[in-house]
């Protein structure tokens, strides 16, 4: 609860309230806050509970979830028909949609519920904004010395917020019982053939309460699915329907409270306590996204869509990584957005956008795997997507009327976060096209090098990004030095569509003979790249790796833009800016500093 559901969790901060006051504004009868409760509970139940808690949660890769994991499951399952470049680049916008998402999640959490301060105390309104951008940057600033010992801390809070939200919500409840009618489908479809347009636009802001679904999915592998599916069935699902229908018997009965629904449920001797308990669930909701984008910039660089980046592990459990270049993107993105919408309500008008664009994505990706993975029958199977398509279409092309007013910035960041993921992908298998087309066999260098060479003690490791021919490194020392170590080792890492491999089938080599191996290393794509470690569990030649007798020769190329036909200009410049400032091969793969030579090259692609 504490990791899973911050997000979903905390959007009775503002949905109800913004799907009334918002930009399309609501009038406050019975017809409407009866049709908007209707909607938001079997949106909670058709996009959350029946898509993603019970049929997407089944289409785990090795027990991960998120869109590049399911786009690498369908991928790796369906290898004899390889997928054209249409669902690869769908499952990667769908990536690149969540960042614009996660920029807006942690300011409109945090600020929805600091803005209680001004709600309680309205003369302290001036103080809104600058505790909410210190909250963010001390939030921010903490990343580095990890989260560890504070998540223990995260679910005893969480559990205590949605008991606390469903509380005031059956108090509420309890006053004006009619309420409890709103959870029929009728409401909902009375709605919107007595006030269709009116209905439609309501349908950008009713989104909110659904927003975070997607995280079910993508958490899966911290989990499981047990653990996600009883805390959102038992706990989350019910607490979050009763506090929506707590705040609309509210409405029903005091107009005015459209001001915060949320915050004036309590009486007045709870309002700060609930004002210090909200704060906590943004600030946890936030760490959540914070994380969740740690987590799946580790399984871009992974599979080959982000250049490699420092990343530090803050604790020994799995998944407690802190990457310092996307920390500090998102600190600066995110006070931005506080300092330019200054308020929650501008900045759900921003938000929304880029979460439905991704759960439209994953419809399609669902669609594959349904008919070629699972193989459902069309009769089962198209119904259901149907159903999906349709919900998600109308959640998403109500809130592309929201771009004017905001809804650009996330799109904008996902075109941005796109063009760079295809740019990087792209320049590689250009990159080890080239390479490898310039590149001399293993066995004939074989031969030539060990007889016009001198042999030194010691063993020779040139990483090679091709598992053929002979690295660029490997030449250059060749020329220039024209000596080669006892032993040499050509090793290539490569990285497999499932997030864990098997230790006993990490390292595959072969023998060339006069000293010559050829090293293939297997890492799954949520694991740690340990060269060394990987390394002292293996021998080569019946003798264990000697890291002290060991060196290690890496290639580093230099792009000179071309006018060949493989990418446009401005894309070989942005690649070429991408490989200059991605982390070096040392750090990335922990290789030890004191035993890494490195030689560089210029290449055209």
């Amino acid at each position: 609860m504490g990791v899973v559901f911050g997000d979903i969790g905390t959007s009775p901060l503002y949905a109800l309230r913004d799907t009334f006051a918002g930009r399309h504004r609501l009038p406050l009868d019975s017809l409407h806050i009866h049709g908007i409760v209707s909607l938001m509970f079997w949106s909670m139940l058709i996009m959350v509970t029946f898509k993603y808690v019970i049929i997407l949660m089944r289409a785990d890769n090795k027990g991960e979830g998120g869109s590049l994991a399911l786009l690498a499951l369908i991928n790796r399952e369906t290898a004899e028909r390889r997928w054209g470049r249409g669902v690869i680049l769908l499952g990667v916008f769908a990536t690149a949609l969540f960042y614009g998402d996660a920029m807006i999640t942690p300011a409109v959490s945090v600020m929805g519920a600091i803005e209680g301060v001004a709600i309680y105390r309205p003369e302290m309104r001036f103080m809104v904004v600058p505790l909410v951008v210190l909250i963010l940057i001390a939030l921010f600033l903490s990343q580095s010395r990890g989260t560890a010992r504070l998540a223990t801390f995260f679910g005893p809070i969480m559990l205590a917020y949605f008991g606390t939200i469903a509380v005031l919500g059956v108090a509420s409840v309890a006053v004006h019982p009619q309420v409890l009618a709103a959870l029929s489908p009728h409401f909902a479809v009375v709605m919107f053939a007595t006030d269709p347009w009116r209905g439609f636009l309501a349908m950008g802001a009713a989104v909110l309460a659904v927003t975070g679904a997607e995280a079910l999915y993508a958490d899966m592998g911290h989990f499981g699915r047990i653990p996600i599916r009883l805390s959102w069935l038992a706990v989350v699902l019910p607490a979050l329907v009763l506090n929506y229908l707590g705040q609309a018997a509210l409405l029903l009965r005091q107009h005015e409270a459209l001001a915060s629904p949320f915050f004036l449920l309590a009486p007045h001797w709870f309002q700060w306590p609930l004002l210090i308990l909200a704060s906590l669930a943004a600030i946890i909701a936030s760490q959540a996204v914070i994380s969740g984008v740690f987590s799946v910039t580790q399984q871009a660089i992974q599979l080959g869509f982000i250049p490699r980046m420092t990343i530090r592990h803050t604790s020994l459990a799995a998944g407690q990584i802190y990457i310092p270049a996307i920390n500090t993107a998102l600190l600066v993105a995110v006070v931005l957005l506080v300092l330019v919408f200054q308020r929650s309500t501008n900045l759900t008008a921003a938000y929304g956008v880029a979460v439905t664009g991704a759960m439209l994505i994953d419809n399609v990706l669902l669609a594959v795997v349904l008919f070629r993975l699972w193989h459902w029958k069309p009769i089962f199977a198209v119904p259901l997507l149907a159903l999906f398509f349709a919900v998600d279409g109308l959640y998403l092309a109500a809130n592309l009327t929201k771009v004017p007013d905001g809804g650009w910035v996330p799109l904008l960041m996902g075109v941005v976060v796109f063009i760079l993921l295809t740019t990087w992908s792209r320049g590689r298998a250009l990159l080890r096209q080239t390479m490898s087309a310039s590149g001399i066999p293993l066995e004939v260098f074989t031969k030539s090098a060990h007889s016009s060479a001198i042999r030194v003690p010691g063993t020779a490791v040139f990483m090679a990004s091709a598992a053929a021919g002979v690295p660029s490194a490997l030449l250059h020392n060749m020329k220039h030095n024209k000596v080669l170590h006892e032993r040499i080792v050509l090793m290539t890492i490569q990285i497999e569509d499932t997030p864990f491999v098997d230790p006993a089938t990490r390292a595959v080599i072969k023998e060339f003979g006069n000293g010559f191996y050829r090293l293939k290393l297997r890492f799954g794509f949520l694991e740690e790249t340990d060269v060394p470690g990987a390394l002292k569990l293996m021998t080569l030649g019946g003798e264990p790796f000697d890291m002290m007798r060991t060196s290690f020769f890496l290639s580093r190329q230099t792009l000179l833009p071309s006018d060949k036909p493989g990418m446009a200009l401005w894309r070989e410049k942005l690649f070429s800016w991408m490989l200059r400032n991605s982390a070096s091969a040392m750090e990335f793969f922990r290789l030890p500093t004191n035993r890494v030579v490195e030689l560089g090259s210029q290449i055209k692609i």
